[in-house]
C-alpha cells in the first residue's frame, strides 16, 4: 500500500512546497527567512529533543538513527500555526498551514537509508508603517512584504558499528526563490516608489551524526547523541528593480519608468552546528533527556548585505523533554498504548536587531496514537511559545503550533516462499 502512494505524494508535495507560505513573521525578512524544520512531530512534542531513535520512526536530524529501522517507514508531517503579533502600539493575528516534511526510511540490516523533501526556510510578512503628519511634513506610508523560501531534498545513510554505536551522514541540496517588495508613498503626491528584490538561492549541506545506546542495569538504558554540520555556502543570484508607481481607480498597480538596478550576486554562509544530547530511560516505557545545540551564527549574512540595523551572534538552544508509555504491550486497553510526550525549549536565535538579541522559547506536549493492527501511528503535538520583544521598536510573537505527523510502516524486500 505504501509503495503505491509514495510517488504521487512526493509529486504533490513538491508542488505544495513551492507554493506554501509557512510563516507570518517579520523576522523572516532577515537572512534566508525562518528556518522551518524543527524536527518531526514526535521530536517537537518533546521540546525539539532528537536524542532518541527507535525502529519505526524517522529522526531526520541525526542520520545515524536510520540504522535502527526495522521496517520501511513513510513519514509525513504538517503544522497549523497561529501567531499574535504585538508592538508597543499595535497588535495583529495571523494564521498559516504548512507541510513540514515528507520522507522514506529503508532498513538494510546494519545499514539504513533515508531520503525526502522538506521546506528548509520560509519568508512571509506584510508590514505597513505610517508616520504622523505634521505642519511641515506630510504623512509617509511605507509597506514591506515578502514571500518564498528555500526547500531541500536530502539523502542519508546510517550504519550500526556495534549493537550500541551507530554513525551516519546525509547530504541535502537546497534550492528556492525569495521575493521582497517595499513601497513608499507620501500624502498629496500622485506617485509612489516601489523596490522589488528577487534572489534565486542554491547550495548543499552536509550533516554527520552518531548515536549511542547502552544498558545501565536490568531496566535502565543510557542514550547519547551527537550531530555536526560544517559551514556551507549558498549562492544567491540577485535581481533588483526600482519603479515609480500609481494605482488606477480599480486598484491595479501601474508601473511608471521601471528600471533594473545592477546588484552583486552574494554568497550566504550557513553556519556550522553542533548538537550534543544525553538521556536515560526504560525500553518501551519512558525516557528523559536533554540536548544542547551550538550554532556559529555570527558568520551569517543577508542576501544583499545592505541592512544596517541587524547583526548576528552565535546561537544556542537548550531542549529538555521525554515520553511515557503506560503499557506498550496492552491488548485490552488502547489508552495504555498511547505515547505521552512533553518538553521545553529555550533558544537564543543569534539574530540581533536594534542592538537587541532575539530570543525564542516554548513549552510542548503531544501524544502518539498507534493504529490498531499495524505498527503505524499518528503523532499530534502542541507548542506554545514566544519570540522577540516589544522593546527597541521590535515585534513580539506569541504563537501556538499544532503539529500532526504520520509514521506509516511496512515490510519491503521480503523473499517470498512457495510450498
Amino acid at each position: 500500500m505504501i509503495k503505491k502512494l509514495i510517488v504521487p505524494i512526493f509529486l504533490f508535495f513538491t508542488l505544495i512546497s513551492f507554493a506554501q507560505q509557512g510563516t507570518s513573521s517579520p523576522y523572516s525578512f532577515y537572512g534566508i527567512g525562518d528556518v522551518k524544520f524543527k524536527g518531526t512531530a514526535e521530536n517537537r512534542a518533546m521540546g525539539g529533543l532528537t536524542i532518541y531513535s527507535d525502529s519505526i520512526h524517522l529522526n531526520f536530524q541525526n542520520p545515524a538513527s536510520y540504522s535502527n529501522l526495522k521496517l520501511t517507514t513513510f513519514s509525513l508531517g504538517g503544522t497549523y500555526l497561529t501567531t499574535d503579533l504585538e508592538t508597543n502600539s499595535q497588535s495583529e493575528k495571523a494564521r498559516r498551514t504548512a507541510i513540514d516534511y515528507l520522507a522514506v526510511g529503508l532498513p538494510f540490516g546494519k545499514f539504513g537509508v533515508g531520503f525526502g523533501l522538506m521546506p528548509y526556510s520560509s519568508v512571509g510578512y506584510n508590514i505597513q508603517s505610517n508616520t504622523v503628519a505634521t505642519a511641515t511634513n506630510p504623512q509617509e506610508i511605507k509597506q514591506y512584504s515578502g514571500t518564498g523560501g528555500i526547500n531541500k531534498v536530502f539523502f542519508g545513510v546510517g550504519y550500526a558499528l556495534t549493537k550500541k554505536l551507530s554513525i551516519g551522514i546525509d547530504y541535502s541540496y537546497n534550492f528556492g526563490k525569495i521575493q521582497t517588495y517595499s513601497f513608499r508613498f507620501i500624502e498629496g503626491l500622485q506617485y509612489g516608489s516601489r523596490e522589488k528584490n528577487l534572489s534565486d538561492i542554491t547550495g548543499g549541506l552536509l550533516n554527520a551524526g552518531l548515536t549511542f545506546n547502552t544498558p545501565i542495569n536490568k531496566k535502565l538504558n543510557g542514550f547519547a547523541s551527537l550531530t555536526y554540520s560544517p559551514d556551507s555556502k549558498l549562492s544567491s543570484s540577485n535581481f533588483r528593480n526600482i519603479a515609480t508607481i500609481q494605482y488606477s481607480s480599480t486598484g491595479a498597480e501601474i508601473l511608471v519608468q521601471p528600471s533594473d538596478i545592477d546588484v552583486a550576486n552574494t554568497t550566504i554562509t550557513l553556519p556550522s552546528k553542533l548538537a550534543v544530547g544525553f538521556g536515560i530511560g526504560q525500553n518501551k516505557k519512558w525516557m528523559l533527556g536533554t540536548e544542547i545545540t551550538f550554532q556559529k551564527s555570527s558568520n551569517m549574512g543577508n542576501r544583499f548585505n545592505d541592512i544596517n540595523n541587524v547583526n548576528y551572534e552565535n546561537a544556542t538552544r537548550y531542549s529538555f523533554g521525554g515520553f511515557y508509555i503506560p503499557n506498550y504491550n496492552s491488548f485490552s486497553k488502547y489508552y495504555e498504548k498511547i505515547i505521552y510526550r512533553a518538553g521545553i525549549r529555550y533558544e537564543n536565535t543569534g539574530l540581533i536587531i536594534n542592538n537587541t538579541s532575539i530570543k525564542d522559547y516554548g513549552v510542548t506536549a503531544g501524544v502518539g496514537l498507534p493504529l490498531i493492527g499495524v505498527f503505524s501511528n499518528v503523532n499530534i503535538g502542541v507548542e506554545y511559545g514566544q519570540r522577540g520583544t516589544t522593546s527597541a521598536n521590535l515585534v513580539q510573537e506569541n504563537y501556538t503550533n499544532i503539529t500532526i505527523g504520520f509514521s506509516l510502516n511496512d515490510k519491503w524486500f521480503q523473499k517470498r516462499r512457495f510450498y
